[in-house]
């Protein structure tokens, strides 16, 4: 029996108007402008309301060529319950205002991969693919490079693409996290310069030195298990593949510590020939 997983956040977090949503995220990907290649087998895109991050997330999503894919991994850490595995969702199908995705085999209220839906169900249309949702719980080191080797062979088939859902720096008291580094001036661009360090790290393609840098900073970054588990699996499969952020930008400017922001970056993980 089919089990459909509804949009939840639909008429919160984005729009459930089905013209007004495609009109959006139309609107966003045109104005990111990027050529479509099918060199980028994955992106690493936020997953806020579309009114903070919808803009953002277009640098990633508009990378892609949906012609030769037909499944979409989607990786996304669980901010509802505590898990120290990955999970896979128990729906058949997941809604979206602008079409249904099929599962390719959850927790009703998690919304780190219900925010990349409309965007894929918008890029994938008139597409036939398969979604294969991956919940990342609190994965210890040991096993994040375990799921990556795992992971590793799906990454040589180009038919598959990865979508890894994460914010980035969360910042001010409500979040418990008001790291600020004075030499940088006003306290938005110190949290830039921290997310930035973050982000090359992750250009590197390094799993060991995200790690490092996490334990040194202890940076608010929701989807830092789902990224160490991709960086393991580009780092065990045998196309080289390499990351670029594409455009970074923060909820609001923080000047005082009565602030708070969350960063969203937009990357693409393309063929490096």
């Amino acid at each position: 029996m089919e089990k459909i997983r509804r949009a939840s956040h639909a008429g919160s977090w984005y729009t459930d108007n089905s013209k007004r949503l495609a009109e959006e995220l139309d609107g966003w990907l045109r104005e990111a402008g990027l050529p479509k290649s099918p060199e980028v087998r994955g992106v690493i895109a936020p997953h806020a309301g579309y009114s903070y991050s919808g803009r953002a997330a277009a640098y990633a999503f508009g990378n892609i060529d949906p012609t030769s894919i037909s499944r979409v991994f989607l990786l996304g850490p669980s901010h509802h319950y505590y898990t120290p595995k990955c999970a896979l969702s128990t729906a058949t199908v997941y809604k979206t205002p602008i079409g249904d995705l099929p599962l390719d085999l959850e927790d009703e209220a998690e919304h780190s991969m219900e925010m990349h839906l409309p965007y894929l169900a918008k890029v994938f249309e008139g597409h036939l693919i398969k979604i294969v949702p991956i919940l990342v719980g609190a994965v210890n080191a040991e096993n994040e490079a375990m799921y990556g080797r795992l992971f590793a062979k799906y990454v040589d088939d180009p038919s598959n693409f990865f979508s890894v859902s994460s914010d980035f720096c969360h910042w001010g008291s409500r979040f418990n996290y008001m790291h600020y580094d004075k030499k940088h001036g006003v306290i938005h661009k110190s949290i830039e310069a921290l997310d930035k360090m973050g982000m090359d790290i992750i250009e590197t393609g390094d799993p060991d030195a995200f790690k490092k840098y996490l334990l040194e900073y202890d940076n608010t970054i929701c989807g830092r298990h789902p990224i160490s588990v991709f960086l393991h699996m580009l780092g065990n499969c045998s196309t080289k593949i390499k990351i670029k952020f594409l455009r970074y930008e923060q909820s609001s400017q923080c000047k005082t510590k009565r602030d708070s922001s969350v960063s969203y970056a937009s990357a693409a993980a393309k063929v490096d020939a």
